[in-house]
């Protein structure tokens, strides 16, 4: 049976399923969520249970916050939505009965919303029911293959990683092994893109070569950008990815010039109940500039990005930036987080001076802007096109640095011609912008598909500034 087939199947059997799903759940005093996966059947739903609250996709933001909030605190007995509204990143462990009036063909959306639900803090079992005609086997079937799919593979992972941690412990140490990561070096007319882990490569890089290096490192256990043991992201808690960032923070003092400068992109991460006992916020901008300093770098300046609140709100799902918690309870309202931009300095003379006004980079009006701490302007959408950098392989985050907070760091610490490195390349904005502004660029990334991203992105913004302007053209027919 085809898509199709199923949402007509669905449409003709709507009076039945909906009433039988509704004796079931008026017939019980718990709470539930009735998930539904047409328009019909939620509106039916919502008519047949009086103690219900529905949520539908045109409701606004701050309404579906509304609501949910209010199921969740108990004021409705029962939450009528769909798996493509509520299924996804909520917290549900106030109830333990589901019904699907029907299904879809989706696994996912069969999962996670069952996720909702069954998940830490759930203190019963969790009891789905699902109403569907006979004719409806087939879909049922499908999604149930699914599910002994996921469960085997799901054993294979688990048994796969306890014979690697196995084999770990009966191996040398990782201090009596030199390991390797696959590597290999893609150049341009003033680039290098160095694909490889940053511990290692940075090696390859010469003392007191670089003039600027700019760039964000993986949040510390916040995101996940890979599957690979190498990766930075992937450190076991909080202490060891600071033991581990401590390695690029050496070897990028070592490669810089003296008096020249580092610009690192960093935000406060949000602390979790789950994960870290406490809901709160994590000061991540103060413990980097503490790790700097304790390598030997001088802490010399901080500049904030200024965000918008709602679409932040929207973007992350906050519950302290929602309207309806400010009217609920403020005290567990809060600021947006916003993006710190560290400047570190090289101990030592810097032998060059860097000069925007000169190079007409920047005049008096621009540097009051910028030298005023908080820099507005820069759009959260002005980053390189990066949906092609995805990749199946467990990564779960990709979030370039926007082109505007590059280039002000990029025209405030280095001349034309210089060098500039950024140690995470990710999908190459930094090094994009310096050979944009002018500038030679050194990229260093782990994952292969945001290498790759990275090195196509360059190779356009060379063949761009590479290429003649009508000002050229006339430049050249007056010599000649």
């Amino acid at each position: 049976m085809c898509i199709r087939d199923s949402r007509n199947v669905l449409r003709k059997t709507l009076d039945l399923r909906c009433a039988e799903t509704a004796r079931q759940v008026n017939g019980d005093t718990d709470q539930w969520i009735v998930w539904c996966h047409l328009n019909d059947e939620s509106a039916m739903m919502a008519g047949l249970i009086p103690d219900c609250v529905e949520v539908v996709g045109a409701d606004s933001p701050e309404k579906k916050a509304e609501a949910i909030e209010a199921f969740q605190d108990g004021k409705y007995r029962v939450l009528v939505t769909k798996p493509s509204i509520a299924g996804f990143g909520m917290n549900f462990q106030n109830c333990h009965q589901q019904a699907f009036v029907g299904l879809s063909y989706s696994w996912e959306e069969w999962y996670q919303a069952i996720r909702r639900c069954y998940r830490f803090g759930q203190t019963q079992p969790v009891d789905v029911h699902v109403v569907m005609s006979t004719v409806e086997r087939e879909v049922y079937e499908t999604v149930m293959n699914k599910e002994r799919v996921a469960r085997s593979m799901a054993e294979q992972l688990i048994t796969h990683v306890r014979n690697y941690e196995m084999n770990q412990l009966s191996q040398p140490t990782a201090d009596d092994v030199n390991l390797t990561v696959q590597a290999a070096t893609v150049t341009g007319e003033k680039w290098t893109a160095m694909l490889g882990d940053s511990c290692q490569r940075l090696t390859e890089l010469k003392a007191n070569s670089i003039d600027l290096s700019v760039y964000s490192p993986p949040f510390a256990d916040l995101y996940t950008y890979s599957n690979s043991e190498f990766d930075l992201g992937n450190s076991r808690d909080y202490a060891e990815f600071f033991r581990h960032y401590a390695y690029i923070i050496r070897e990028v003092l070592r490669v810089t010039k003296p008096g020249r400068s580092t610009c690192v992109h960093t935000a406060d991460i949000p602390a979790m109940a789950v994960r870290d006992g406490y809901i709160g916020i994590k000061d991540f901008p103060g413990d980097v500039v503490r790790a700097y300093e304790a390598e030997g770098w001088v802490f010399f300046g901080r500049a904030v990005v200024a965000k918008n609140p709602q679409a932040q709100a929207i973007r992350t799902k906050a519950k302290g930036l929602l309207f309806t918690q400010l009217r609920k309870d403020s005290a567990d309202s809060r600021p947006a987080i916003l993006d710190h931009i560290l400047i570190f300095k090289k101990p030592g003379e810097n032998a060059v001076p860097i000069t925007p006004v000169l190079h007409k980079e920047m005049d008096n009006e621009t540097w009051i802007d910028w030298a005023s701490g908080i820099w507005t302007g820069i759009s959260e959408s002005d980053t390189l096109q990066y949906t092609t950098a995805r990749d199946a392989n467990d990564e779960k985050h990709v979030c370039p640095l926007q082109l505007g907070t590059i280039e002000r760091c990029i025209k405030l610490y280095s001349n034309p011609d210089e060098t500039v490195l950024t140690p995470f390349m990710g999908i190459g904005s930094e090094a994009y912008e310096a050979i944009r502004l002018g500038r030679k660029a050194i990229g260093i990334e782990l994952k292969q598909s945001y290498f790759d991203t990275a090195v196509k992105n360059l190779r356009e913004i060379e063949r761009v500034t590479r290429a003649p302007t009508l000002f050229d053209w006339q430049e050249r027919e007056a010599e000649s």
